[in-house]
């Protein structure tokens, strides 16, 4: 479980999950509707696209060196599939980097 801030400094409750499996949580409860909120979503929305975008250049990167390793014990094929993900990754970062700045924006 991550605990990241907004940029007021108020707590954003993020569960995730590092054991290396498909397991991911996301809390993001609310009991009251939005006509109600004071909350701000858009600090909110900022603070975890801001992380979301961290965490996916980490595993990127995490994954590139992956497919170094694997090149070294002759892994072509497989070391080649992971690179082709870490392309797809960085593409979708780049869209996550937008939105990001669409958000901040508004």
């Amino acid at each position: 479980m991550h605990l990241l801030n907004d940029e007021n400094g108020n707590p954003i409750e993020h569960g995730h999950n590092h054991d290396h499996c498909e397991t991911h949580e996301h809390c993001h409860e609310h009991e009251h509707s939005c006509e109600e909120c004071t909350h701000d979503h858009k600090d909110e929305s900022i603070a975890l696209l801001s992380y979301m975008l961290s965490h996916n250049e980490h595993h990127a990167q995490e994954l590139d060196q992956m497919a170094d390793n694997l090149e070294k014990l002759g892994m072509d094929g497989a070391a080649k599939q992971i690179k082709e993900a870490v392309s797809d990754f960085q593409k979708g970062n780049m869209r996550l980097s937008l939105a990001l700045t669409l958000v901040k924006g508004q």
